[in-house]
């Protein structure tokens, strides 16, 4: 080795905890030395007596290659010349202790071999031109909590398959015109994929992470997915990842006793396993796993211009007794079980996250009532962004699912959630995690018979838009997929051929249209100023009707939800203003599979004062539908 690679203060900064772009340092990394093209190699194993890298340059020789140690940080590297783009590698790692040794995957490695192989790839993240700057430029308009963002949830390997080619799963570069044609025609405003950094296990779906830097080679090369993201930003789509931060896989090519110790888990099963995913958890206070963890959020961002992160497991992360029985789990310093390590690392991620790309977006996957999971740090908080609002996604489930008979008894599923709708930032979601094991597809989840079923999902996703909180659809959810999500299969597209399915799509692109056209779904969805119940406790008849509002009084709309199959003549609702209401959307209309029942495109508010409102109006209710009316001024328009 003609020199070092990193240089002290790199290697400062990473025993430190703080080197939060490690990726432009460790890894592999393409580079000229004495006029001679090679390859960079450095890695963290503090613990090796001998690390050497192997490869096809080599012969996967282990005493070919073998790379000096910084001994201040534990870290090994090499120069070595002749080797370029694409060239397979590991690392052989030899532990000082016993007689353990493995061939391990980069943990920085850019690319990586196609399952089932393991090797990691070298790549060049430059060659890449992009033309999304348009995009980029104007994100930030597209990101605020006062903005529409409607997310389409994302399994890259069974959104689309070519059945006539073995079943075969969609390159990103064939993926990029069809999801983007798709998403524009549906209306939402991202796309979030599930993971894509690379996995072993396709049933994992990408939560068993071993390249968190490499994109899966399932689909493409780096800069095949570069391509996607690229593509979905020319068309005006964001694009949020799913990003696992909470656990890793034991395999033995991965992170897992990578040095022959636990390096990047915890050495006590108590605080570094979680059984019940047979998986290990990052030891959140270890400086170095820090800047690996903050180092790859922000590669995402920069090198892929990814547009946010979705955290999964956050609770699992929070909380030391997660998924533990009594005696197995530690407390923390003060006998508690709050994860002090791992809330500091989330406040230090989101701090440095948002200082580098104020134009991006955190989403908390956290299923508890943690408080301040969407506030900033300087509040208190834990800084994310945004937060997914799984209490109101189990409460509707509930209340939807149940026949409309005993709705009544049940009245509070739908209403509850208004109790803490704005003590977060909160998103809506229904996910992959709901039409899974046996939970059902969403349209198998409504009683009734098949009309009564496309009825009451139609009414369902028209309450979802009209409650406050941004919104999330998974894939097959926007036509009425009738199976459980498989993910070796591709979705049922053939349904859309079919009155109903194309009907239930029509219905969801319209919402979405509504949702971004109309500033009072969207402009103060994160404050209590834009919700007003105008009737929540006609639990009899299971109706409740609301307004939104926006900043201007004129953007006001009012929601009127039936939950019955009853239809209900002469239904009296208050209202804040005379004149004309203008029916915006109804979902019982023909154009969506509907009986036709409404109010002939809108209905004048009479001076008969109800629910402390000084007007009314006297409506027609669909059954199981979702009516949306809006004042039109004097001027009809």
């Amino acid at each position: 080795m003609e020199s070092t690679t990193l240089s002290d203060f790199d290697l400062y900064l990473i025993a430190e905890g703080t080197h939060n772009r490690a990726y432009e340092r460790m890894g592999a990394h393409i580079v000229e030395r004495g006029g001679r093209s090679g390859v960079e190699f450095a890695v963290w194993a503090p613990n090796a007596e001998l690390v050497s890298v192997v490869g096809d340059f080599n012969g996967w020789n282990p005493d070919s290659s073998p790379m000096r140690v910084r001994p201040e940080a534990g870290v090994w590297e090499i120069f070595v010349p002749d080797i370029g783009q694409g060239a397979r590698y590991k690392y052989r790692v030899r532990s000082r202790y016993g007689r353990f040794a493995a061939d391990k995957a980069d943990p920085y490695g850019f690319a990586a071999e196609i399952r089932p192989q393991t090797a990691s790839r070298v790549w060049n993240l430059e060659d890449y031109t992009w033309n999304d700057l348009a995009w980029m430029t104007e994100r930030v308009k597209r990101h605020g909590l006062d903005s529409p963002i409607s997310i389409y949830e994302v399994h890259l390997g069974s959104w689309r398959r070519v059945p006539e080619e073995g079943n075969r799963w969609l390159t990103y570069r064939e993926l990029a015109p069809l999801l983007a044609d798709h998403v524009h025609d549906a209306g939402f405003t991202h796309v979030e994929f599930l993971p894509v950094s690379e996995h072993p296990f396709d049933g994992s779906w990408g939560y068993e992470t071993i390249g968190y830097f490499a994109p899966t080679s399932r689909f493409g090369d780096p800069t095949d997915f570069m391509y996607l993201v690229d593509y979905l930003h020319q068309r005006g789509i964001g694009v949020i990842l799913d990003w696992v931060p909470a656990h890793f896989p034991k395999d033995e090519v991965g992170l897992a006793y990578f040095d022959g110790t636990h390096l990047y888990e915890h050495a006590d099963p108590r605080q570094g396993e979680y059984a019940d995913w047979n998986t290990f958890a990052f030891n959140y206070g270890r400086h170095e796993v820090q800047t690996f963890l903050v180092s790859n959020a922000l590669f995402w961002l920069e090198k892929y211009h990814v547009d946010g992160l979705r955290v999964d497991a956050v609770a699992s992360m929070l909380y030391l007794d997660y998924g533990r029985e009594q005696g197995e789990w530690i407390p923390n310093r003060y006998g508690g079980r709050e994860n002090l390590e791992a809330i500091e690392f989330l406040r230090y991620l989101n701090q440095h996250v948002y200082s580098a790309y104020p134009d991006a977006m955190t989403f908390a996957e956290e299923s508890t009532a943690w408080p301040l999971v969407s506030r900033p740090t300087y509040l208190g908080g834990v800084g994310f962004g945004f937060k997914w609002n799984m209490g109101w996604m189990h409460d509707i489930f509930e209340y939807i699912s149940t026949d409309p008979i005993y709705r009544s008894y049940h009245h509070n599923g739908i209403t509850f959630s208004l109790m803490y709708a704005f003590t977060e930032n909160f998103v809506l979601p229904f996910s992959h995690d709901e039409v899974v094991y046996g939970k059902g597809s969403m349209i198998r989840k409504m009683p009734g018979d098949e009309w009564q079923k496309f009825a009451n999902l139609r009414c369902l996703y028209g309450y979802m838009f009209g409650h406050p909180g941004k919104k999330l659809l998974f894939m097959g959810d926007e036509f009425g997929q009738w199976s459980e999500w498989n993910h070796d299969q591709s979705l049922e597209w053939h349904l859309l051929q079919y009155p109903f399915h194309s009907s239930l799509h029509r219905w969801v692109r319209d919402l979405n249209t509504l949702y971004r056209g109309e500033p009072a779904l969207h402009e103060l969805d994160c404050e209590p100023s834009g919700f007003e119940w105008v009737d929540c406790t006609d639990s009899q008849r299971s109706i409740v009707s609301f307004l939104r509002r926006g900043r201007q009084p004129a953007d006001t709309l009012l929601f009127v939800c039936n939950f019955t199959p009853i239809p209900r003549q002469n239904y009296r609702v208050g209202a804040p203003q005379g004149g004309y209401w203008r029916e915006t959307l109804n979902s019982d209309a023909p154009l969506y599979g509907g009986s036709g029942q409404g109010n002939m495109g809108g209905l004048s508010a009479a001076p008969l004062p109800i629910h402390g409102r000084p007007f009314s109006l006297n409506m027609t209710l669909p059954p199981l539908g979702v009516v949306i009316v809006k004042r039109e001024d004097t001027h009809g328009t």
